[in-house]
């Protein structure tokens, strides 16, 4: 499931691309596997979801076309405090991951660091109105280990990417379709392990990744800008 969308970053041959925050790998491995040959980083705050990153290269067929360009690695290490040379990337991702620092404008400065001049910088951020009905359905909701310490404005949000030296070129919404769920959950947030309806909703979001239904791919193209789980913006880095 991705929330960013590859084609707007232009990817080139040989390029070193960052997926800061990169959890279990989604968009870490969507790089890896794209018909570009890019060297794809991953950076987890989290060894274990670095660990699983890892371990998920192995459960797919080998990229095509085969490319002494393309290459990954993985990597435990604190956002704010990253291992990387001033200007080494060419792109970076930071997907579902702000929203979780206590200070985000220091991981704003490191993205902006180690960007090349021209470079492109993907943020995704859960939007505004349907992330704060969870605040709202659920005071624990926020309260989880590891989980929202803010919500964003996606105005508030761009003007804090574009005082670092970058502007914006697109933005779009993501997984229309996902809002419903988490609602659910937080309304039912101490039964939500064994809600009957949390598991039938959950069941059919899995269904609707894995088959990927004309019908529900189009309605959630006209749910995305209405009711969007994420914003996702597109930044370049200025000279």
């Amino acid at each position: 499931m991705l929330t960013v969308r590859l084609d707007p970053m232009a990817l080139e041959p040989g390029q070193r691309v960052l997926d800061l925050g990169c959890g279990h790998g989604r968009h870490l491995h969507a790089l890896y596997w794209s018909h570009t040959p890019v060297m794809a980083v991953g950076v987890d705050l989290s060894h274990a979801d670095a660990a699983i990153a890892l371990e998920k290269f192995f459960e797919l067929p080998p990229p095509e076309p085969a490319s002494d360009q393309r290459a990954a690695v993985l990597s435990a290490g604190d956002a704010a405090r990253l291992p990387f040379e001033d200007k080494s990337f060419d792109r970076i991702v930071c997907s579902e991951v702000l929203e979780h620092v206590h200070d985000p404008d220091a991981v704003l400065e490191e993205i902006a660091r180690i960007l090349k001049p021209g470079g492109i910088f993907v943020a995704s951020v859960p939007r505004y109105w349907p992330e704060k009905i969870c605040w709202w359905l659920s005071p624990a909701y926020p309260r989880e280990p590891g989980g929202h310490v803010r919500i964003f404005r996606a105005d508030q949000f761009r003007s804090a990417v574009e005082r670092q030296g970058f502007r914006r070129y697109l933005r779009h919404w993501a997984h229309g379709l996902h809002s419903p769920y988490w609602w659910l959950q937080c309304a039912l947030w101490e039964r939500r392990q064994t809600s009957s309806l949390v598991r039938l909703y959950r069941k059919f979001l899995e269904w609707d990744l894995m088959q990927r239904p004309w019908l529900t791919r189009t309605l959630e193209r006209l749910l995305d800008p209405v009711m969007g789980k994420s914003v996702v913006m597109y930044f370049r880095k200025t000279a």
